[in-house]
């Protein structure tokens, strides 16, 4: 049998070659190469100095906590149903009263404009494209007002350390209910602040100081370092006029005597929905569903607290029989994948937060970085989704999903 041949056309060849022509529009190439979040890591870690890399990255004292949040994920094993007709889905829940575009909440982060000159600003506008819900530190760049004002489209909550001078909660919680912030977090798990190794080690300050060895890992990173020096300079917007060193700020802020009578107060002074964020046991989830608050963060802090502290996507599902459907409840820490997104949901969150992802992102390519976030754990929920023949995530129930032992 002899086979016609025929001179090769260009049709057929340019779909067979891996480069294109060259264009003058403007491409980040790294970017548009980064198919995972931790491929969006390393791009991140390329882009920054080390000691801005780390103060992301790390955890406290041997970085134990971090390492079990991470394997609890990788312990996840779905149960897929088949032959379900799933030809589309539906990524949307309901988080306090309202619907997001998916069931991730952009977690309060502290110094974001040292990840990327935009910061806060960067990550709220990306936020408010995707639908998503997004939560401004007490510790951030960024004031309430100055956020609400350059991003008045969006969901936003503030997160809220009760600090020592109960009048300056005032008027946090002031700024937050005069700018529109729909919820308030109460971080409840920072006694004192945690013994974070790395940014001891790396001389961490705010702003950076230029030392040594900082130059020389300045000379590599020119590109972060001509937009932090021409830009603003770095503050904790939230608390203008306190000419203090980071040691004694925390002192003011991190109040060790709180008790429940405080949150209790709080609901009062703030009057709308309230979520505590940095419970740990099945017994502090009970005190808070006692309070009548709206929602809890089952959450480690990431890691960078405490050393050793419970695993919150284990915990859940215990937490879940304990306090029902009376109160939302959400996680965080090494929220790595749209699928680590759907193991918690299917145990028995309303949402996970995520820090570390957005702040990749962010460090990567500002606004654009943290898009690209999102598009990551949307295309792989919505892939696994179908693949577990479920087309809502509001189905998504804990048979679809167990913990391995090991």
């Amino acid at each position: 049998m002899s086979v016609r041949r025929q001179f090769p056309r260009w049709s057929s060849i340019k779909p067979l070659l891996g480069w294109s022509w060259p264009t003058f529009r403007k491409r980040d190439r790294g970017l548009e190469k980064v198919l995972t979040i931790p491929d969006l890591r390393e791009l991140a870690k390329k882009r920054v100095p080390l000691s801005v890399f780390d103060y992301v990255e790390g955890g406290a004292l041997q970085e134990i906590s971090i390492m079990r949040s991470k394997d609890s994920f990788q312990r996840v094993e779905f149960h897929p149903r088949v032959l379900r007709g799933v030809t589309s889905v539906d990524l949307s829940r309901e988080v306090l009263g309202k619907r997001t575009s998916m069931p991730i909440i952009l977690a309060p982060t502290g110094y974001t404009r040292m990840m990327h000159y935009l910061g806060e600003y960067a990550v709220a506008a990306s936020a408010a494209k995707q639908d998503m819900v997004y939560a401004l530190s007490t510790m951030g760049t960024c004031s309430p007002s100055d956020l609400a004002t350059a991003t008045p489209e969006g969901r936003k909550w503030f997160q809220l350390y009760l600090w020592q001078n109960r009048d300056q909660s005032r008027d946090f919680i002031a700024q937050a209910r005069d700018n529109g912030f729909d919820a308030l977090i109460l971080t409840v798990d920072t006694p004192v602040s945690g013994q974070r190794l790395r940014d001891t080690r790396n001389g961490l300050t705010v702003p950076p100081k230029i030392t040594m060895k900082t130059f020389l890992n300045m000379a590599t990173k020119p590109r972060w370092w001509a937009n932090l020096l021409t830009t603003p300079p770095l503050e904790f917007a939230a608390m203008r006029g306190y000419d203090k060193s980071l040691f004694e700020l925390a002192k003011l802020i991190f109040d060790p005597s709180v008790t429940l009578k405080d949150v209790a107060w709080l609901q009062k002074e703030w009057g709308g929905p309230l979520i505590v964020k940095g419970i740990q046991t099945v017994e502090d989830a009970l005190e808070m569903k006692k309070l009548g608050v709206q929602g809890i963060v089952l959450s480690n802090h990431g890691g960078r607290q405490m050393d050793r502290g419970t695993t919150p996507l284990e915990l859940l599902p215990e937490v879940k029989k304990a306090v029902g459907d009376e109160m939302e409840i959400y996680i965080d820490g090494s929220v790595l994948s749209g699928g680590d997104v759907l193991a918690a949901v299917a145990l028995g969150a309303t949402a996970v937060l995520v820090g570390r992802p957005y702040l990749y992102g962010l460090m990567a390519a500002g606004e654009a970085g943290v898009d690209k976030m999102a598009d990551v754990f949307r295309e792989e929920m919505e892939n696994t989704m179908t693949l577990m023949g479920v087309d809502k995530i509001d189905d998504l129930r804990p048979e679809h999903v167990r913990l391995r032992e090991h």
